[in-house]
């Protein structure tokens, strides 16, 4: 499980002081590994190249801000607050491939996941990003 590559647990407290990047670093690797295990579970003869091509369905900016769209009716009051510090935080980076807002979105979305991710909250990280994977993306 996700939970045993932990180095510990932050508590919720600990883990809302981060700053809104680290979290959604960590979530985008958290997405990432999660994304790519689904892909391999769903066809064990896909190549490595076109496992990678499957993969950038979900983790491209415009698809993780759909999906994020897709849930943010069902997030609890904390999630919300996570995932909106991820979107308004300024990064040092520009998007290349994604529009501004989507990028956002999606920084907002892996802020979450890492938060959840880090606070230990399986159920919740399990119920999002399985929901990922349902949700219809272009």
């Amino acid at each position: 499980m996700l939970e045993d590559l932990r180095s510990r647990e932050f508590s919720s407290d600990e883990a809302r002081r981060l700053n809104p990047l680290q979290l959604a670093l960590v979530g985008d690797a958290v997405f990432e590994i999660y994304i790519r295990s689904y892909i391999l579970s769903e066809n064990t003869e896909l190549s490595a190249h076109k496992m990678h091509v499957e993969a950038i369905k979900y983790v491209k900016a415009k698809s993780q801000s759909t999906i994020i769209k897709d849930i943010e009716e069902e997030l609890e009051e904390d999630e919300m607050y996570i995932y909106k510090r991820g979107r308004n935080t300024k990064s040092a980076t520009t998007p290349k491939n994604a529009n501004v807002i989507d990028y956002r979105n999606a920084t907002g979305f892996e802020a979450l996941l890492g938060y959840l991710y880090l606070i230990g909250n399986k159920e919740r990280l399990f119920y999002i990003l399985e929901k990922s994977t349902k949700v219809k993306l272009t």
